[in-house]
């Protein structure tokens, strides 16, 4: 099925790109690649607003797919947060995977659901305004989180023109969005709302709603400045969490159809950022700060009567939190040698106040509480890095960063109460070669880390008898990683990197934010090897193709078997981005996910998925715009995610079933939309 699926994308392509060379090359180009700083790494690339804005996106989480390697999927409702996978890693929400946005941390710390909850759904994907990628645990500013790598996303400083956009399509989506920017002053205030709802092909519909809205004011640029921003969200939906695959095989339950229908949540965030840069002989200064309030309420069902025969499994996550944090960076320039170097110093902090609380439920009505938590949580982080050229062919950069990170828990059961605090240095080195015919090449190590939830480190009985010794969590866990690697533009018009790379995590115990207790786990290496290719052969026609294995592994022997569930070993994505203004647009996309060890003997294993996007429109003079996007265009029946546990079914044995787990693949899905600027 997947070489078919290929083949037919490939034929689209084809056709796709003869089209477009048929037209008026005098109509305005699609800017494809323009890195706006020299990379670091082999890995590291900048995407601007144009390449986000051109993919065919079913959720706002999707756009991150644009970072070359990375999986964006969905396994519950569409109000939560995403579940990622990058360079062999199931990142859940975000373990090892840092993301933010115009500078404010997404990732949650000790969280209710998952520790690095990252969720996106306070995002207008149209107030995009470019993203960069990095990889490995190599650049001194990435702090917590930032092991597999660290995406940052970029806030729009102002729109062409105000627009009104009304997007309508299958399984009761609704979309609605206008956004404009004018003059104010001596800067620029943007605006942005968005409601959407959204059903799904579910047997018990999403029943989603979510509103967004944006408010930004910009004076300057990023070197010279500044910025201040608004965002509010607020989510609620319905979930159809995955299915075992006993009970679709049975008849129970179609592959659309849930075990308990009362599965779902609610989510806030609302925020206040701001930036502000001066330029001068002295080098760059930057100034940013934040405040976030967020809210979660998730009611999640796994298990369905393992746990409790009468009432079920069914639990409830609450997390209220304030985020308050920021930064200073210094950047000095200066001479070694004769030969140009800079110096950046910086200092990042980060205060959580958190109210935790995990519940057993039944339909969302509470039985008992497992735990309730108010946590205090504390991260400071110091850097600073160099980079010099001795040669015009040498480019070096070493660096290193300092973190604390701890705080103090007070639970309801006193045991589980306490502080906590750890501090960790993490050293960064690389080395550029050339360019030699348009080529360069690249040298990264360094080592970083990811927090664990700080209940997991003050823990020391089972919150559900208050009896039971646990075993406490390493607060802080480190990561080493190296890259190798090239980046060449030797074709015209081509852009090709390609990069070795190997990852350690240190043997480490995770804290589980469904079940309140802790569970072990072992030292693992990923070894891997990516391939990322852009090519533009004229204005308005970009062709990309990226491709990227991992093995991963457990590094201590354990009779379980060496496998780490849920890794992933081959990524691939290729597409075509059709685009000259005016007229006919388009776009199509492949994204291959492999096939993955779902237990660590390697016994059961995922199917591989192929899923084909794709996007046709047209672009009136009079500000008039109409696109058709297809979602899962050969209406594949794939899985989105597979696990592999013990689950129990009305009449089956207490001690339950070890079953696949499976969340499918949306069908074939239509959305038109109409956009008009003003």
């Amino acid at each position: 099925m997947p070489s078919r699926v290929i083949r037919a994308a490939v034929a689209l392509w084809a056709m796709g790109a003869c089209r477009v060379m048929a037209q008026e090359a005098s109509l305005p180009p699609l800017v494809v690649t323009a890195p706006a700083a020299p990379s670091a790494a082999a890995s590291e690339v900048r995407l601007d607003a144009g390449q986000l804005a051109a993919r065919p996106i079913a959720r706002i989480g999707e756009a991150l797919e644009a970072a070359p390697g990375l999986i964006v999927t969905q396994h519950s409702g569409e109000g939560k947060a995403n579940q990622y996978f990058l360079r062999g890693f199931n990142l859940d929400h975000g373990t090892d995977l840092a993301i933010s946005v115009d500078g404010m941390p997404v990732n949650m710390r000790t969280h209710a659901h998952g520790q690095g909850y990252a969720d996106l759904n306070f995002l207008i994907p149209e107030a995009l305004g470019g993203l960069r990628v990095r990889k490995g645990p190599y650049f001194a500013d990435e702090g917590d989180f930032a092991t597999a790598g660290s995406l940052r996303l970029d806030l729009a400083d102002s729109l062409e023109r105000p627009f009104v956009q009304a997007t309508v399509g299958s399984f009761g989506y609704w979309r609605g969005v206008a956004a404009g920017s004018t003059r104010l002053g001596n800067g620029v205030l943007l605006a942005a709302g968005e409601i959407a709802t959204y059903d799904g092909p579910w047997r018990r519909g999403d029943t989603l709603r979510r509103l967004n809205g944006l408010l930004r004011y910009t004076d300057g640029t990023t070197e010279d400045g500044f910025s201040l921003t608004a965002m509010a969200y607020t989510g609620r939906w319905d979930a159809t969490d995955q299915v075992p695959a006993r009970a679709v095989s049975a008849g129970l339950v179609d592959r659309l159809g849930t075990i308990d229908p009362t599965d779902g949540g609610r989510a806030t965030r609302t925020s206040l950022s701001g930036r502000w840069a001066r330029t001068g002989e002295s080098g760059t200064t930057r100034i940013s700060a934040y405040a976030i309030r967020s809210t979660l309420d998730l009611y999640n069902n796994f298990t369905y009567f393992l746990d409790d025969p009468v009432n079920g499994d069914q639990f409830a996550q609450a997390d209220r939190r304030w985020i308050l944090g920021g930064e200073i960076v210094q950047s000095l320039p200066w001479t070694l040698a004769g030969r140009p170097a800079e110096t950046r110093f910086g200092v990042q902090t980060r205060h959580d106040d958190i109210r935790l609380a995990l519940t057993r439920t039944a339909a969302r009505t509470p039985l008992s509480t497992v735990r309730n938590d108010v946590v205090r949580q504390d991260n400071v982080g110091i850097f600073t890095d160099t980079t010099w050229r001795p040669v015009e062919w040498l480019r070096l950069t070493g660096g290193v960063r300092g973190d604390w990170v701890g705080g103090r828990v007070s639970s309801d059961t006193a045991e589980n109460s306490g502080a906590a605090g750890e501090w960790i240095a993490s050293p960064k080195a690389g080395l550029v070669l050339g360019p030699w015919a348009s080529t360069e090449f690249f040298v990264n190590a360094g080592t970083g880390f990811h927090s664990n939830d700080l209940r997991g480190a003050t823990i020391r009985v089972d919150p559900t008898d208050r009896l039971t010794p646990l075993t406490r969590v390493p607060l802080l866990v480190r990561a080493r990683g190296a890259e190798v690697g090239l980046a060449t533009r030797l074709v015209p018009g081509l852009e090709s990197r390609l990069a070795a790379f190997v990852l350690t995590l240190g043997s480490e115990i995770l804290f589980l934010g469904d079940a309140g207790t802790t569970e072990a786990s072992r030292a693992s290496r990923r070894i891997g090897v990516e391939w990322t290719n852009r090519w533009q052969p004229r204005p308005g026609l970009a062709f990309d193709f990226d491709v990227a294995a991992t093995r991963a592994r457990f590094t201590e022997a354990d009779p379980a078997g060496r496998y780490i569930p849920g890794a992933p070993n081959l990524v691939l994505a290729a597409g075509v981005t059709l685009d000259e203004g005016i007229g006919w647009f388009g776009a199509t996309r492949l994204r291959y996910f492999g096939a993955r060890p779902l237990t660590e003997d390697n016994s059961q294993r995922t199917r591989a998925t192929a899923l084909v996007n794709a996007r046709l429109g047209y672009r009136f003079a009079n500000g008039l715009r109409m696109q058709l996007d297809a979602f899962n265009l050969f209406d594949t029946k794939a899985s989105q995610i597979d696990y592999f546990y013990a689950s129990r079914l009305p009449g089956e044995p207490a001690a339950g079933v070890e079953d696949r787990h499976f969340h499918p693949a949306e069908p074939l899905a239509l959305r038109f939309t109409i956009a008009a600027s003003l």
